[in-house]
C-alpha cells in the first residue's frame, strides 16, 4: 500500500525580483497510513510552504511530491486538482466555512462536489458532526456557532471524502488554550478513528506531543525532533 504522502527532495525558491531567497532546498519526509506527524519549526522556517507543496497547491522547483501513490510531477493541471480533491483534506487556522451554510451543508460540500448523492453526503455529515460532539448544532450557520465550533465543523469538511492525507496547518492557532484543546481532542480522535495519515503544522506544544512523532525544519532540510 502507498503511503499517504512522500516529498522526496524538494526544493522551493522565492524570487523577488531583486533576490532569490531559498525555503526549502532538498527537503524529504514520508507520512505513513494512519500516522499523525506534528510539523514543529520557527515562523518563516518553512512549514506553510511545505504544507502548500503536500497539498498539491504549489509545484516545489526541484524534487518529488506523492501522494497516495501517485507522482504530482507526471499529472496534469487537472489531473493533480482531481488528485487534490479526492486524496487530501485541509485544516486551516481560519475554518473558511461557507456563511450561508448550515454546518451539516458544509461538511456535505465536498462530497456534493465529488458527485455524490445528497441524501448520502448529509448522512456522512451528520455521522461526522454526531462523533465531535456537533450534533445539536448541525443545523445552525457558521455565525451562530462558537469559534471551537466552527472548527470542529471545518476538520468534519476536511475529512469527509475519507482522504488519504490530512493537512492542518495552525488549526488551533486562533483559539484560546481550552477551546484549543477542545479542538486538539476532536482532531486526534477523528484522525485516529478514520485511519487517517495527518501532517499538522503548530506552535502548540501539547498538540505535538500528542502526535505520533514530531518534524522540524532547519537550513531547508526536515529534521525529527
Amino acid at each position: 500500500m502507498a503511503h499517504p504522502l512522500v516529498l522526496d527532495a524538494v526544493r522551493r525558491v522565492f524570487d523577488d525580483g531583486a533576490s532569490k531567497v531559498t525555503v526549502l532546498d532538498g527537503a524529504s519526509l514520508t507520512v505513513q497510513r494512519g500516522e499523525l506527524v506534528a510539523l514543529v519549526a520557527p515562523s518563516g522556517a518553512g512549514k506553510s510552504t511545505l504544507l502548500q507543496l503536500a497539498g498539491l497547491l504549489e509545484p516545489p522547483d526541484g524534487g518529488q511530491v506523492i501522494v497516495a501513490g501517485q507522482n504530482a510531477n507526471d499529472l496534469s493541471d487537472r489531473a493533480r486538482t482531481a488528485l487534490r480533491r479526492d486524496k487530501i483534506g485541509f485544516v486551516y487556522q481560519f475554518h473558511h466555512l461557507l456563511g450561508d451554510f448550515s454546518a451539516r451543508e458544509n461538511v456535505a460540500l465536498p462530497l456534493r462536489l465529488a458527485g455524490h448523492d445528497p441524501g448520502a453526503a448529509l448522512s456522512r455529515a451528520d455521522e461526522l458532526l454526531n462523533h465531535l460532539g456537533l450534533a445539536e448544532r448541525r443545523t445552525h450557520r457558521p455565525a451562530a456557532l462558537s469559534g471551537g465550533e466552527r472548527q470542529r465543523v471545518a476538520i468534519a469538511r476536511a475529512v469527509a471524502n475519507k482522504p488519504a492525507l490530512l493537512l492542518a496547518d495552525e488549526p488551533t492557532g486562533n483559539l484560546d488554550t481550552q477551546t484549543a484543546n477542545t479542538v486538539r481532542d476532536a482532531f486526534i480522535s477523528l484522525s485516529r478513528d478514520e485511519g487517517l495519515a495527518a501532517l499538522v503544522a503548530t506552535h502548540n506544544p501539547n498538540f505535538a506531543s500528542d502526535l505520533d512523532r514530531t518534524l522540524t525544519i532547519a537550513d531547508g532540510l526536515v529534521h525529527e525532533k
